[in-house]
């Protein structure tokens, strides 16, 4: 079993997502510590991209940021590297497929194992092609998360069966970004996910509150959240750690 699938064991998983090399490196590294200290069970570090389709205006300003901040995907590695000396916590890469493509795909799959990177999720990957990548992830331990959406419909099946880590369950249809109402049927696509795979199901997009991810966390086995902290770090800056601090202990606690 993989360390992502076997934190689910622990009970509802709190899952936040930051945006790698915003405001900088350093203050990312902080965040690191603050948030599994908080109370995270497994923590997302997107990739900075100059074209992320999925992420909504927030994300996108994030990853803006961050390039100009002169973030590179070594500089992440690194980083990891120094976090693996204190911290032993899930860590997983949000990546769009060019910056993977462009820095070599066993290069960077040997550089995740390397320092302990334990998956990686890949929005723009369609799931039909997803196989030379998802065999060198197998190959180099690290687990190739999938995501289904509202519009998956009988894909739900497909991709599940062949799922690892966890399944990523897109709650709104559009990109990222704070919602004051998610509508979506999602029972029904966790359902169908877990009819055919025991592998946990998290959700994400649009959730922000205590009390959305308190309702949306009786459906599935954990909660993922990034916009509404990339928006503290946007506002705050380097001076974001301690007020990202409170806000993922309040959501972990809303899950207990």
């Amino acid at each position: 079993m993989s360390k992502i699938k076997k934190t689910f064991e622990n009970g509802k998983a709190f899952i936040p997502f930051i945006t790698g090399g915003d405001p900088n490196i350093e203050t990312t590294e902080k965040l690191i510590y603050a948030m599994e200290k908080a109370g995270a069970d497994l923590i997302e570090i997107g990739i900075p991209f100059s074209d992320p389709a999925a992420e909504g205006p927030v994300i996108q300003l994030a990853n803006e940021r961050a390039l100009l901040a002169g973030t590179t995907t070594d500089d992440l590695f690194d980083m990891i590297k120094r976090v693996r000396e204190k911290s032993n916590i899930p860590l997983v890469f949000l990546t769009y497929y060019n910056p993977v493509y462009t820095y070599g795909v066993k290069r960077f799959l040997e550089k995740c194992k390397e320092v302990e990177v334990d998956g990686i999720i890949v929005p723009d990957l369609p799931y039909e092609e997803k196989d030379e990548l998802a065999i060198q992830c197998k190959d180099c331990g690290v687990d190739f998360i999938p995501l289904i959406a509202p519009t998956s419909n009988d894909r739900i099946s497909m991709i599940a069966k062949e799922s690892e880590g966890f399944i990523y369950c897109v709650s709104s249809l559009g990109v990222t970004g704070i919602r004051d109402d998610i509508k979506t049927d999602i029972s029904t696509m966790v359902n169908r996910a877990k009819a055919v795979s025991d592998t946990p199901c998290a959700i994400g997009f649009g959730i922000a509150t205590p009390e959305q991810a308190k309702e949306l966390s009786h459906l599935a086995d954990g909660v993922i959240v990034g916009s509404a902290i990339v928006k503290i770090i946007e506002e705050k800056g380097e001076q974001a750690v301690d007020s990202v601090f409170d806000y993922v202990k309040k959501m972990k606690d809303s899950i207990r």
